[in-house]
């Protein structure tokens, strides 16, 4: 793995606005937020992302996620709360230490998180749906 601007933050050899911390997890405002109060929560321990990271460390955090999701809506009086996790680089992933952003969100603030879907074509989303539910009984 390499040795990322978060395993930086996470030993403290940069400086961060760091929000939470704990002996598994790190949360810290990011440095070119969507809005004010966006924040990283990342695992003290280096995983890639969701495909590497293990379960019982994603486990720990995504309950951290969900306390720092409290504190950002309240602090921010936001309107409501994206989550999001880009995993790998056709996914939006830049910094490559699994991280989950805390979004707040705001009814004025015009960031669009999903604006442009597709329709699936005619029996596609069967077809879809069985291979997925193949690779999940391995």
């Amino acid at each position: 793995m390499e040795d990322t601007i978060f395993d930086k933050i996470i030993r403290k050899e940069i400086p961060a606005n760091i929000v939470y911390e704990d002996a598994d997890t790190m949360a810290f405002l990011d440095a070119h937020p969507n809005n004010v109060g966006h924040t990283l929560v990342v695992p003290k321990r280096s995983a890639r992302n969701i495909f590497d990271i293990a379960p019982e460390d994603f486990a720990k955090l995504m309950k951290v996620v969900q306390k720092v999701a409290i504190a950002v809506k309240e602090a921010t009086n936001a309107d409501g709360i994206n989550i999001a996790m880009n995993n790998e680089p056709a996914a939006g992933q830049v910094i490559f230490h699994a991280h989950v952003h805390v979004i707040p969100r705001f009814e004025s603030d015009g960031f669009q998180l999903f604006s442009k879907t597709k329709d699936y074509a005619e029996g596609e989303a069967q077809q879809v749906a069985e291979k997925i539910r193949a690779h999940l009984k391995k």
